[in-house]
């Protein structure tokens, strides 16, 4: 099936997300002053919320034909139905010019995918052949199993997938909008981002090539490579790093602050940044991802940086004088 190729970019699509939820909050009745300084904060905080929150104001007529049913009653009431709100929020917002014929976006197929994770969620997975996928923090994948094929199209985030052996011998494929893992009977986690992604193999094998076609690269237990859509990079080595998610750990060595910081990022909601000046800073430690606000405190101890809340949606790290 053809989708629809979306002309926004990966951080537009999240910034877009991220205004849909922030109207499904501001319409449920039950929002705060506090929400709505923090809604201020979050637009104020970079220009792509600005922009984004501006498509959202222009199909807000479109939005006034969604029935009341599907608006959360409270900020943690009735998940399935803010939900919904939001996706219909994201769906007319993304379609832009194009109307309905929108839904095939890339905003709208992340949405809408077979499975997913909430911004600091972890989910188990099971399928049908056996095999089973572990998804981290705000991840989309859809299954696609056939009489000849089983494909995981991982449209964003990180998956540990698990594979099981198949009666009928269909191959096993991770898909993503930069590269192809052929699975080998194997564990390995792939992430999918924006600009790129990583395949990190814990048991046996696989086959990594670009999405665009060419010659794979055999990766065995214990190895890893970065990719993005234009070239596979250099084969290296596992370290502890690796796949520290599943036990609620980022595993920060010898990291630059502003790279440890967007990873962080990915597990709390609203903008987490830090001075220019410190992005480089080289941190070490493990930094629990089920609790970010004691991994902030981690870095305030640790390494005296000062880590400023404007709001619970906007912090800003900054580094001691010396520094």
């Amino acid at each position: 099936m053809s989708h629809l190729k979306s002309s926004l970019s990966g951080p537009e699509l999240q910034a877009l997300s991220a205004a849909a939820q922030w109207y499904a909050r501001l319409q449920s009745g039950e929002a705060s002053d506090q929400d709505r300084q923090d809604w201020q904060a979050w637009q104020a905080a970079d220009e792509l919320h600005r922009q984004a929150w501006q498509r959202i104001e222009a199909v807000r007529q479109q939005m006034d034909r969604v029935p009341g049913s599907l608006v959360a009653p409270t900020l943690h009431g009735v998940q399935r139905s803010r939900r919904q709100v939001v996706r219909s929020v994201v769906l007319l917002a993304s379609a832009g010019s194009l109307g309905w014929l929108g839904w095939r976006s890339e905003t709208s197929q992340n949405l809408l995918a077979d499975y997913r994770t909430a911004v600091g969620e972890r989910r188990e997975v099971r399928l049908a052949d056996g095999s089973s996928l572990l998804l981290n923090t705000d991840t989309s994948v859809n299954v696609r199993f056939d009489g000849a094929q089983r494909v995981l199209e991982l449209l964003w985030g990180e998956m540990l997938v698990s594979s099981a052996l198949d009666p009928l011998k269909r191959p096993l494929r991770v898909s993503t909008r930069h590269a192809q893992v052929l699975a080998l009977g194997t564990r390995f986690i792939v992430r999918s981002q924006a600009a790129g992604g990583e395949v990190a193999v814990l048991e046996n094998a696989v086959q990594v090539s670009l999405a665009q076609g060419g010659p794979a690269v055999h990766l065995d237990a214990g190895q890893r490579l970065d990719f993005t859509s234009q070239a596979l990079g250099a084969i290296r080595r596992n370290d502890a790093t690796v796949g520290a998610w599943q036990q609620g750990s980022i595993i920060a060595i010898d990291r630059p602050l502003g790279e440890l910081l967007a990873d962080l990022s990915r597990y709390r909601p609203g903008v987490l940044r830090c001075d220019q000046q410190i992005a480089r800073m080289k941190i070490s430690g493990a930094f629990p991802v089920d609790d970010t606000d004691r991994a902030l405190a981690a870095l305030h101890s640790g390494f005296g940086l000062k880590i400023q809340h404007y709001s619970r949606y906007w912090v800003n790290v900054s580094g001691p004088a010396a520094v």
